[in-house]
């Protein structure tokens, strides 16, 4: 590993793996490769082939596109049948290289394949690297929601290599600050402003220890998703113009001022969530013309409801899953939510 980088172990018993961070990681692939016994690769890229360095195994270059448009299940049917055409077998190993829709794509088509294929992330994107590449969840989306079909699958090893995010354009940065903002609700406060390598590390940290106390969402795990029920239901409203990471901004100032509405936290918390939000200048604000119902409508769809509407609040305990908030409560909060 290069000198400035930082290693995190997602702690999973026999499916732990680790997480390298830092400018040229990338290096480390050949090694990774190498320890799996793999004896051919299906490298599935949003960026140019070349960027990756050589596996030493024979291998099959895959396009894919970042964008939630190509989240789908034909996306994963087309991976499956590409893995076939090579050869693909068990004792082999799928390397994605993109952003976090190509993270949550390739990994669900490894876990499908042969009932399951080693898969090695290589994220792109901040939101990707702090994120959607750690903890072994993937998923694709249906037209009625995102990431409805999905399953758990944990890669061998994940790369965040910081060289890949020197030629991002300036909204894809605030598109993985938006969970880096969160984070400071749940666990990593005070994140603003630190170096990039701090950041993402003490983000990838944060979350491996969620991952490990809690795999399969069944507890702590929904911490992680704080901000997203409206997040989510933002991005689809808008047809994904709002990016993901701009959705979970705005949902996290949301999810500030719903526990100030059920008086979980007092004002200066609530305020706290858009001042933090503010900071790394993401979107504080519902964009102008959407339906508050139709927002109620899709929040309902979230993963986490098992009844009426859920969201992960802060409390005087701090942040935990709260279900059947009532619906006027979702209202009112919405309602006061400043537009643009």
């Amino acid at each position: 590993m290069p000198d400035e980088s930082r290693s995190v172990t997602v702690d999973l018993a026999e499916r732990s793996y680790p997480v390298h961070i830092g400018a040229g990681v990338r290096r480390a692939l050949p090694e990774l490769v190498a320890g799996l016994g793999a004896r051919k690769a299906a490298v599935v890229t949003a960026r140019p082939a070349a960027e990756i360095p050589d596996l030493g195994v024979p291998r099959t270059v895959i396009p894919a596109r970042d964008g939630e448009a190509t989240k789908t299940l034909a996306a994963v049917e087309e991976l499956c049948r590409r893995f076939v055409e090579f050869g693909l077998t068990r004792s082999d190993v799928v390397v994605s290289c993109g952003g976090g829709t190509t993270t949550d794509t390739v990994g669900l088509a490894a876990a499908l394949y042969h009932r399951g294929i080693p898969v090695i992330h290589l994220p792109t994107s901040l939101l990707a690297q702090v994120d959607a590449s750690v903890g072994g969840k993937t998923a694709v989306n249906l037209p009625a929601g995102k990431n409805l079909v999905g399953t758990y699958w944990q890669p061998s090893a994940v790369l965040c290599d910081l060289d890949y995010l020197e030629t991002l354009p300036a909204r894809e940065w605030r598109n993985g600050y938006g969970e880096l903002a969160r984070c400071h609700f749940i666990g990593a406060p005070g994140l603003h402003g630190r170096p990039l390598l701090d950041q993402v590390a003490t983000s990838v940290a944060l979350k491996a220890r969620i991952v490990a106390a809690d795999e399969r969402d069944a507890g702590a795990r929904h911490l992680l998703n704080y901000g997203h029920t409206l997040g989510h239901a933002l991005e689809r409203a808008t047809d994904f113009a709002l990016r993901h990471g701009e959705g979970v901004a705005i949902g996290t100032v949301f999810a500030g001022r719903l526990a100030g509405e059920l008086g979980r936290i007092g004002p200066a918390r609530v305020a706290e969530h858009h001042a933090v939000v503010a900071a790394y200048d993401l979107p504080a604000e519902l964009p102008a013309g959407l339906d508050d119902g139709e927002l109620i409508t899709l929040m309902r769809l979230d993963k986490k409801a098992t009844e009426g509407l859920s969201f992960v609040l802060d409390g005087p305990d701090g942040p935990g899953l709260v279900q059947d908030v009532p619906e006027d409560a979702v209202a009112g909060a919405l309602a006061g939510m400043p537009r643009t």
